[in-house]
């Protein structure tokens, strides 16, 4: 089996009848935990015109994380480019790279992470920029670069700080763009598995080796609910299914408190939306999800997998990423154990 690390995502979500700064607090718990559990890197979302994330000025919630961690990774998962001026990105993540060096990831994205009223008013007049997305990150490259590299605009900071950036995308059509540019690709399984396999095949036949990156580098995202028991997995599992449930009924909430008897309690059209549009998610006891990661490993053979759970209570989310940790360190611990005999 591929050897693979580990990274947490997040929206900084807000628990029920949580303020923002609650929200954001919880965050930084969060990042704090994992990184003491030496996780490879945490990421936020940008998230527009929901009451339940707090993470829609992405880049201050990265400085703020920064300012909270010692030695993690944190970044975007992602900047939603159109959204935004490239020289500008450009500027925020220079300045971040300079004041907390090699520590900073820029994955960027091409949906506009709202509704498209909101994307309206964001955009203003830019409505065409996710068919200039390839263009713009090519931009945002040259920002970052070498001196000689630059045109009249120039970023400032952000030259010479060569800040890592990745691609995000849940479609063929990102594979391709992160193929053509030779950076590193991030899929979005959490929410939209059904093209993975294809999209990571088209990514990895079509890269293009460059300054960035020799190889095809995946990370690929997916929903990790996990407990010391099936019991309290399946429990708090149920603050997570209703997030799904809410997104495709368009009545996204914050996350709510798991009940007993959850999925009991749905109606066939709630129990349809967990069936068809669930994103892929392994829940269960350590040995369930260690069973679980080997089956995903073996079949999509990704160089790092990014965690999300959707947990209400903070210490049993804090819990699950450490049971998942675990899990993914004693795979290999055992295969190296095996291969030194």
């Amino acid at each position: 089996m591929k050897k693979f690390d580990v990274s947490v995502l997040s929206v900084a979500p807000l628990r029920q009848g949580e303020t923002m700064k609650q929200g954001i607090d919880s965050a930084v718990s969060l990042a704090k935990a994992v990184d003491k559990m030496r996780y490879k890197r945490i990421w936020f979302a940008e998230h527009h015109n929901h009451d339940a994330y707090a993470s829609a000025a992405t880049a201050t919630i990265v400085q703020h994380i920064l300012a909270h961690t010692e030695n993690i990774r944190v970044g975007s998962g992602g900047i939603m480019l159109p959204n935004h001026s490239p020289v500008v990105v450009a500027e925020q993540f220079g300045t971040l790279e300079t004041l907390y060096p090699d520590r900073v990831d820029l994955a960027l994205g091409r949906a506009p992470g709202t509704d498209q009223k909101t994307a309206d008013v964001i955009r203003r007049s830019n409505h065409n920029g996710v068919f200039f997305f390839e263009r713009e990150v090519r931009d945002i490259l040259r920002y970052l670069g070498d001196a000689e590299e630059q045109g009249e605009v120039r970023a400032y900071p952000g030259i010479g700080t060569h800040v890592p950036v990745l691609i995000l995308g849940s479609s063929t059509g990102s594979a391709q763009i992160a193929a053509n540019l030779g950076l590193p690709y991030a899929f979005g399984a959490q929410f939209s598995p059904e093209a993975m396999e294809q999209a990571l095949a088209i990514y990895r036949e079509n890269f293009r080796p460059s300054a960035y990156l020799r190889e095809p580098y995946v990370i690929a995202a997916i929903n990790v609910i996990a407990a010391d028991s099936m019991e309290e997995a399946a429990f708090i599992a149920a603050s997570h299914l209703q997030v799904y449930i809410d997104i495709y009924t368009n009545n996204l909430s914050q996350l709510i408190p798991p009940t007993q008897d959850f999925l009991e309690s749905l109606s066939q059209f709630e129990l349809e939306i967990l069936h068809h549009r669930l994103g892929y998610t392994i829940m269960g006891d350590p040995e369930t999800i260690r069973r679980e990661v080997i089956n995903f490993q073996q079949a999509y053979q990704v160089d790092e997998i990014i965690a999300l759970s959707n947990i209400y209570d903070l210490e049993k989310e804090i819990r699950s990423y450490e049971i998942f940790k675990q899990v993914s360190d004693a795979l290999f611990e055992a295969e190296s154990a095996t291969i030194s005999k």
